[in-house]
């Protein structure tokens, strides 16, 4: 139990790898909007924990040999300040190298307990902080320039394009997230395998040792770190220094990848030794750098333009100060847990004669354990997991299907129903006004009946007087009668009240014709303005006589004044001028 406590702040170092570093893999294919962050999360876990488990031994026997941390406390003590620096620099926005955070935590170490520090083995590490960047960067520049050419003579079409990238990115991504966890386990975990339990767990295909157990659990705890906080370092990675187009974004995770995965194969090394080349360092190399080397070799090709160097900058800033920042924490804080918690950070003991430091010997031989039951139960019990799991969410799909199909059946429906009482309140309202205009055209009919029958009695009463007057001898007598009907029959002949209506209706059909000669021409008196609508209708000088009961001469008198009145020319033509109105 206690070395499930001690190796905690391993975790806690996997956990911000994960943040950081791990994010590094799909930081530029989220960043570019080709792979969703879920997606990429679940690729890059599972790929990193078999990396991991699996290749990880090569990295981390090299960064032992730099400071061999001996005992579970002073392992604690430099993975949780190398944590904890790494941390806080995530909190800053800033993608920080794990690998600088662990080398200056053990050289923290060294520096307590007075242990010397391998130098070769620390140039070994630094030199991978320049070739690393600098092998991303030629890595990327080339496979640009290959997959540039490759489209710009295939011409691809651009949705089949699109379709392959994404494919691709995630193959790359998957083999960057092997690379990681091959290589930067020993960040994590490297620390403790001088503690390591001597176990062997056989599960028949493939067995794994105490070291590979350590591997297992800090590759865990990067997985745990990538779902948690590592969208914020994608964006920085992905967007923050160069603005990178999907195409890019597949040639970076494919250089960090290839970076990562020379510098952590043992068979690659051995096979450069066979045909006598010098192998290269199998040390944990930041895979950050590698990526910021990686994004800023196709900046380059680009021409440089679009590189932004303020960001740049900070992150420069961060890899400097990352190994001084956790060397300081890790001095200071094994000084406090040595003498407040008395925790041994250090078990080797210095020899009598030659007076250094030997570490005792902590394995003799590994218990083995038979796992191939146990692994089966447990690989059976995964498998009905995952069946259940999908049938659930083929359940969960489904019914999210039948929702959307009933909600937007609904919604048609709902659509259907207002649209139907639309057409019904039309149909209300087209009914309403024809009722209205048959109601107005039945009184007009009954005032028309009406008028017709005032006429006729009006004719009736005149043919009767008429009558009386043939053959009255009084002559003075039917002179005067007759005058009398003369003067009904011009009373008669007035139209007064048939006049006005049609003024008024007239008034209503050309309101706004009346407003505008108010507005335009206020000295015009009411006769004029009247005079000026019947001239609108283009009604001729007889007509406009009978209406306004004046002689057609004064008519054209009346018309003639209205002209000067507007400012019209001679040639001009006043209906047109006044429909223009």
């Amino acid at each position: 139990m206690l070395f499930l406590v001690l190796i905690s702040s391993g975790l806690l170092l996997g956990w911000s790898l994960g943040t950081n570093d791990a994010a590094n893999i799909f930081g530029t294919a989220v960043g570019s909007r080709m792979i969703s962050f879920i997606r990429a999360a679940w690729i890059a876990s599972i790929f990193v924990i078999i990396g991991a488990v699996f290749q990880g031994r090569g990295a981390s026997e090299t960064l032992t040999s730099l400071g061999e941390v001996d005992a579970l406390g002073g392992a604690f003590t430099v993975a949780l300040a190398a944590g904890v620096t790494v941390f806080l620099m995530t909190r800053s926005s800033l993608p920080v190298s794990t690998s600088q955070a662990v080398v200056g935590a053990i050289l923290g170490w060294t520096a307590f307990t007075g242990k010397g520090t391998d130098y070769s083995v620390l140039t070994k590490i630094v030199s991978t902080w320049v070739s690393g960047p600098i092998l991303g960067a030629i890595f990327a520049a080339l496979l640009y320039i290959l997959l540039r050419n490759f489209l710009r003579r295939t011409r691809i079409h651009a949705i089949k394009l699109d379709s392959m990238i994404r494919i691709g990115l995630i193959v790359a991504g998957a083999f960057g997230a092997y690379s990681l966890g091959a290589n930067n386990i020993a960040n994590v975990m490297g620390v403790f395998v001088p503690s390591a339990p001597d176990i062997l767990l056989n599960f028949g295909l493939f067995a794994l040792d105490g070291v590979q157990l350590l591997f297992l659990l800090g590759g865990i705890a990067i997985a745990v770190g990538i779902f948690t906080y590592s969208r914020k370092v994608m964006e920085t990675v992905g967007r923050g220094v160069l603005a990178l187009t999907p195409e890019a974004a597949l040639v970076v995770v494919l250089a960090q990848a290839l970076v990562l995965f020379l510098f952590s194969s043992i068979a690659f090394s051995n096979f450069l030794m066979s045909i006598g080349l010098p192998p290269l360092p199998l040390v944990p190399v930041s895979s950050t750098q590698v990526v910021i080397g990686a994004v800023l070799g196709i900046g380059l090709i680009k021409g440089g333009r679009e590189i932004k160097l303020k960001t740049l900058s900070g992150v420069a800033i961060g890899w400097v100060t990352t190994p001084v920042a956790a060397g300081v924490m890790a001095y200071f804080s094994l000084f406090f847990v040595q003498n407040v918690f008395g925790l041994s950070v250090t078990y080797a003991l210095p020899d009598p004669e030659t007076e250094e430091f030997v570490a005792p010997a902590i394995r003799e031989g590994l218990r083995q354990v038979n796992m191939i039951l146990p692994g089966l139960l447990i690989a059976t019990m995964l498998i009905i997991a995952l069946l259940i799991f999908l049938f659930f969410r083929q359940q969960k799909l489904r019914l999210k299907v039948e929702n959307e199909l009933l909600m937007q059946q609904n919604r048609l429906f709902s659509s259907q129903k207002a649209l139907n009482d639309l057409e019904v309140n039309t149909i209300q309202m087209e009914n309403t006004m024809l009722s209205n205009k048959l109601e107005m055209k039945r009184q007009e009919y009954n005032q028309i009946l009406m008028n017709i029958n005032e006429q006729r009695n009006f004719l009736e009463s005149i043919t009767d007087e008429l009558d009386q007057l043939i053959g009255l001898k009084d002559i003075e007598q039917r002179d005067k009668k007759l005058r009398e009907l003369l003067v009904v029959l011009k009373q008669k002949m007035s139209f007064t009240k048939e006049i006005d209506d049609f003024y008024g209706k007239i008034e209503d059909l050309h309101q706004d014709f009346m407003f505008k000669l108010t507005d335009k021409h206020p000295d015009l008196s009411e006769k004029e303005k009247k005079l000026a609508t019947l001239l609108r209708m283009n009604l001729s000088s007889k007509e406009i006589a009978t209406l306004m009961n004046i002689t057609p001469k004064s008519a054209e008198i009346a018309r003639y004044r209205l002209r000067k009145k507007l400012g019209l020319k001679d040639r001009e033509n006043i209906h047109e001028f006044l429909l223009q109105m």
